[in-house]
């Protein structure tokens, strides 16, 4: 069983083609591994092993008649909580929401179903995926495979999780300033936020954008064959496009690297980080590529104004809620919120304005780069039951300077392992490349993932 839970999705489906392996002793595997050690790790919401069941048995009719619907027939995987499915209460993390059965599956679930994907169940967050964190006032707090007393990160947090623990090989995140990357490489796994609007979101928001979390670049890329396909519920998302998912490695000579070690702001970065990263920028070098050092370019005042923006939203989004549903939101997050109040409208929209400003800093600084390394983070991660690391609702975004910016200019960006700190945790490294160009920043993680030492073993 240990050996079928480790297996790729491209793996997968090359065992299924051949007949060697059937989706239902896969499935069966997972459930096994997941009820093995879903007791600590806590990184599922509704999970449905008979619908799992089932459909596996449906994929194996099909792989047996030669018909798979698509390219993941038959792969077990999870989606996060916020992304709803038909007949499943969408709680966003928080015990404020009330709970009440979705009634169509979002985007990346129908994707899901239609290409034969054996849903396991959903996977957790915090309060309405605020936080780099398992917390939530609704889910038991998740914990990190790696270490049960770490966060796993967030808002993504059962996602990372169940991928490091081997919940299966495919999980999907969403990441409005990191939420995808954070809790990826904190958890030694490939977290990727494409483009803004290459996968379609419902509903759509500003910044938001739903991605593959898996163990191996080739796998995102898999996936994102899958997620990418359009849906017209998304007014925002790009053009539909043919492109070439099959996440061949970039050619590293002709690569113009950035490399930014220093956000400008925020947290400093721990010496073990800017190490790992360092040399994962002369692993680069070493094959050919060209290696420049990229500036600082997020400012305070860019990361407060979205912050105020946010705490407005947050507050407005939460101000019509019963008092007995609000009081049941995590304190940290109600305090947080609760730093809108008195706010102008003045206030609030140069906190908006600080939207585009990002975006601009962070397209003029990238330009001149087909990708730009940096930490995904600048510090390892915390305890679980810290909400952020800072833990200070009056300074909750002082770890996302190297992430955040990407999501407002809507460039790809990926996260993948690139070291271990002194006590044994992920270290993860950030490409961003430029914006559409989705395909090449899979590429040039796939050419790390060949240039970076044997990885450890994985957790649990």
């Amino acid at each position: 069983m240990a050996e079928l839970t480790s297996l790729s999705a491209t793996e997968l489906i090359a065992e299924y083609r051949a007949g060697a392996v059937s989706p239902v002793e896969v499935t069966d595997a997972v459930l096994a591994r997941i009820d093995a050690l879903e007791g600590t790790v806590a990184a599922l919401y509704a999970p449905d092993p008979d619908a799992a069941r089932a459909a596996a048995r449906e994929s194996e009719r099909r792989w047996r008649a030669g018909a798979p619907l698509g390219a993941i027939d038959g792969i077990p995987l999870t989606l996060k909580e916020n992304i709803a499915t038909r007949g499943t209460p969408t709680p966003l993390g928080t015990a404020a929401t009330e709970l009440v059965p979705a009634a169509e599956d979002a985007p990346a679930a129908a994707r899901v179903r239609e290409c034969g994907g054996v849903l396991l169940g959903k996977t957790t967050m915090p309060d309405y995926g605020m936080l780099t964190s398992g917390l939530s006032s609704f889910h038991t707090a998740t914990r990190n495979p790696w270490d049960l007393a770490r966060t796993p990160g967030g808002s993504s947090a059962g996602a990372a999780a169940a991928a490091a623990a081997g919940y299966g090989p495919l999980h999907v995140g969403t990441d409005i300033g990191g939420s995808i990357r954070l809790p990826a490489g904190w958890c030694g796994i490939v977290g990727f936020k494409p483009s803004f609007g290459r996968v379609p979101v419902h509903p759509p928001y500003l910044g938001r954008a739903v991605g593959p979390m898996t163990r191996t670049v080739a796998d995102a890329a898999l996936f994102m064959a899958v997620l990418s396909r359009p849906d017209s519920r998304d007014h925002l998302c790009l053009p539909p496009a043919e492109l070439d998912w099959t996440a061949a490695e970039a050619d590293s000579a002709t690569l113009r690297i950035g490399l930014q070690l220093d956000p400008g702001i925020g947290l400093p970065v721990d010496p073990a980080i800017r190490d790992a990263v360092a040399e994962a920028a002369r692993l680069f070098e070493s094959a050919g590529a060209t290696v420049e050092p990229v500036e600082p370019f997020l400012t305070r005042e860019m990361l407060d104004g979205l912050d105020r923006f946010w705490r407005t939203r947050f507050l407005v989004d939460t101000e019509g809620l019963p008092p007995e549903r609000r009081e049941r939101i995590l304190p940290y997050i109600a305090e947080w919120g609760a730093g809108a109040e008195g706010l102008s409208g003045r206030d609030v929209y140069r906190g908006f304005a600080q939207i585009d400003a990002m975006t601009v800093a962070a397209l003029r600084a990238t330009e001149p780069y087909d990708i730009v390394l940096s930490p995904t983070c600048p510090v390892p991660a915390p305890p679980f039951d810290h909400a952020s690391p800072t833990n200070d609702p009056a300074r909750p975004f002082e770890h996302i300077a190297f992430t955040v910016p990407y999501n407002m200019s809507g460039q790809p960006a990926v996260s993948l392992n690139c070291g271990y700190t002194g006590d044994g945790m992920p270290i993860g490294l950030q490409i961003a490349g430029r914006r559409f160009d989705d395909v090449g920043v899979l590429r040039a993680a796939a050419t790390f993932e060949r240039l970076r030492p044997p990885q450890r073993a994985w957790p649990l």
